[in-house]
């Protein structure tokens, strides 16, 4: 659990591959995490994760296959986790694939696995391990929703129904779960500069993973139950959720 200073000693990363992973582990590992647990493919390029992990000090650092899709694992592998290791402090849970809403268009099999991946896989595994924090009595789970899931646009209003899906478990989780004294903190970050949108044209107000993992990093120190990265997004969404359609349509054109 949680150290004497309320430092994060243990982390699952759901999604081991992750930039944005990559970052928040390696800073984890300088303060005081020392197990790193990273689960996902073996194409996935966990390796380099767990070898940065124990660059930056973690002692225990594995790797274990899961797949968001393989909803009739998630019990056996996750629960695994929490039997070989103990108590986890965090979760974190980045998994998820972009695509393009032309090839969600040409492939509706294509959109619905994307669902699957991002949404449906992260729900079921969220919630083996929110049944085990419930055990333990403490933890924190992150997971990484999106501005595009605030209010879709139609240029990738399946990738944005998918992490709108998400962004709303994950409310729903943490109300459920506040009594348990287990945090549940939604992220919404804009534009990240990260292998998965590489070749593509960055948007106003991009980030980097390394700004991302500072964010997450600093809201679970505050308590955050949502997070914006950069913070001005979260103006910005206030009015757009907000316009009326006909006028929104125009503003997401451009």
């Amino acid at each position: 659990m949680r150290d004497a200073l309320g430092e994060v000693q243990s982390v699952l990363v759901l999604g081991g591959g992750s930039d944005i992973g990559r970052s928040l582990v390696t800073r984890l590992a300088r303060g005081r995490c020392r197990t790193v647990i990273l689960a996902g493919r073996p194409e996935d390029e966990m390796d380099s994760v767990a070898d940065a992990a124990r660059s930056a000090g973690a002692t225990t650092v594995e790797t274990i296959h899961w797949e968001s899709t393989d909803v009739a694992s998630h019990e056996k592998v996750i629960g695994g986790v929490f039997d070989t290791y103990g108590d986890i402090d965090l979760v974190y849970a980045p998994a998820g694939i972009l695509g393009s809403q032309e090839a969600f268009e040409d492939d509706p099999t294509f959109a619905a696995r994307a669902f699957d991946i991002n949404c449906t896989g992260l729900v079921s595994s969220c919630l083996v391990v929110a049944a085990r924090m419930r055990e333990q009595g403490h933890g924190a789970i992150v997971l990484m929703s999106s501005v595009a899931g605030v209010r879709a646009r139609k240029d990738n209003y399946v990738y944005g129904a998918t992490k709108a899906g998400l962004d709303a478990f994950g409310q729903g989780l943490g109300d459920a779960l506040a009594e348990h004294g287990i945090r549940v903190m939604v992220v919404r970050p804009g534009f990240v500069h990260t292998k998965m949108t590489e070749g593509m044209d960055a948007a106003p107000f991009s980030t980097t993973p390394d700004k991302v993992a500072a964010a997450i990093s600093e809201g679970l120190t505050k308590g955050s139950e949502v997070v914006w990265v950069p913070g001005i997004l979260a103006y910005m969404f206030f009015v757009f959720r907000n316009l009326p359609r006909a006028l929104w349509r125009k503003v997401a054109d451009r």
